[in-house]
């Protein structure tokens, strides 16, 4: 088991949910990934870098809500400067699987 947090270290993690509004590939990537544009409402658009190539085309992405970190620090991947972290759960392969609201959602909604 990892260290354990307290409620106030909880509530410093922005997990917000966001509709990815465009996706291209990203060929400067080490690993296989998309460079995703979201959607967080008002609190407003951001990029990631995600490797989810593996289970995860461009079409089906465009359009479809996820759960991110939206208060990370930028972080630079190659040529590319990654706003947020989004989040998913590992495959038996280590291949990930995005965590997703179950029903439509408002942008910017903090999970919690």
């Amino acid at each position: 088991m990892s260290e354990l947090i307290t409620w106030a270290d909880f509530e410093k993690v922005e997990i917000c949910t966001g509709t990815v509004i465009d996706v291209t590939d990203f060929p400067n990537a080490r690993k296989p990934a998309y460079q995703l544009t979201i959607d967080f409402g008002d609190q407003g658009i951001k990029r990631s870098s995600a490797q989810i190539t593996h289970h995860y085309n461009k079409e089906e992405l465009k359009g479809k809500q996820i759960v991110a970190v939206i208060n990370f620090p930028v972080k630079q991947i190659a040529n590319f400067f990654s706003e947020c972290l989004v989040l998913g759960v590992y495959d038996e392969n280590k291949e990930v699987i995005l965590l997703t609201p179950d029903k439509k959602v408002q942008n910017g909604g903090r999970i919690g």
